[in-house]
């Protein structure tokens, strides 16, 4: 599985990150009016303005998506820390402990003793 983490968790990081980049774009952007660069640092304040706004709304969109898969979740108890933790599709990742789980008895881990054989 490529997920470090829970399913519900890397959808929130991503619109975390859209923020962040957001924030980042209308700050640079606002450097070329801060320091007074003319009409080119105007419109480069636009441009900056406006690519970052449109990465705020994306990243409200992931959010949004996140907290409609979450309110549809699996909740079970993770077996390796006993926790309540949420599951997105077959295989997930425990929130807390990072465990794989599944409800598929196809794609649960074989005990060691079948392994042997």
């Amino acid at each position: 599985m490529r997920f470090k983490s829970s399913k519900v968790n890397e959808f929130r990081l991503w619109g975390l990150l859209l923020t962040m980049g957001g924030m980042l774009l209308m700050i640079v952007g606002l450097a070329g009016i801060v320091f007074n660069w003319g009409v080119i640092g105007k419109v480069i304040a636009v441009v900056f303005m406006i690519i970052g706004m449109i990465s705020m709304m994306l990243s409200m969109g992931v959010y949004f998506w996140a907290g409609m898969l979450s309110t549809s979740a699996t909740v079970i108890d993770c077996p390796e820390c006993g926790k309540r933790t949420k599951m997105l599709g077959k295989t997930d990742r425990c929130m807390f402990c990072k465990t794989i789980l599944t409800l598929d008895p196809a794609l649960a881990e074989q005990p060691a003793a079948e392994h042997r054989s």
